[in-house]
């Protein structure tokens, strides 16, 4: 049976994003989920580190079929070094809506040992949500000790995004070139 053409269903995508703790003789700030961490060591990377603001920002992109954080916001591309999170996730969030596609949410959960998340949660869901445009949720995990997250190497972020095309426009699920450089930092 053939789909039915005139039916608009909602899309998932998926984002993973990983970054190392910055080296001691190169700290760095700590942003994590739109965040400043104060004491806390930052993460290493292209931008400013932020792996559940570029997970999120990764799975809308994931949704929608139009490339990954490395095809708009690549390493290759000067004017994002050292960018916010909140600033890319903002810009992906545009760039989803110019595809022809509207968020519904976006679901995050990072793993790692530190900072301790859950008295900013709120903070942290207000901020990404306004960049969004759209409900972000923020979960916290550990892995038991078990992995570069146990050993304090590092913080990953999986992501999920809910969106769906909007009537009358012409949604595309093509990526719209050959990814830009190397993968995002």
């Amino acid at each position: 049976m053939a789909p039915n053409q005139n039916v608009m269903l909602p899309r998932t995508g998926v984002g993973i994003d990983v970054h190392a703790f910055a080296p001691e003789n190169d700290p760095q700030p700590l942003w994590l989920g739109g965040l400043f961490w104060e004491g806390e060591q930052g993460l290493s990377g292209h931008s400013d580190g932020d792996c559940v603001a570029h997970a999120a920002a990764d799975a809308l992109f994931s949704a929608c079929g139009i490339g990954d954080l490395g095809t708009h916001f690549g390493t290759d591309r000067p004017e994002f070094a050292g960018a916010s999170g909140v600033k890319l996730l903002g810009e992906a969030a545009r760039i989803v809506r110019s595809a022809g596609f509207e968020i519904g949410n976006v679901a995050v959960q990072f793993v790692a040992n530190r900072p301790k998340f859950g008295p900013r949660r709120e903070e942290s869901q207000r901020v990404l949500s306004e960049a969004a445009g759209a409900p972000i949720s923020v979960t916290a995990t550990t892995s038991d000790g078990l992995g570069f997250t146990g050993r304090g190497e590092g913080i990953s972020a999986v992501a999920t995004a809910l969106v769906y095309p909007v009537s009358g426009h012409q949604a595309t699920a093509t990526e719209p070139g050959p990814a830009k450089g190397a993968p995002h930092g």
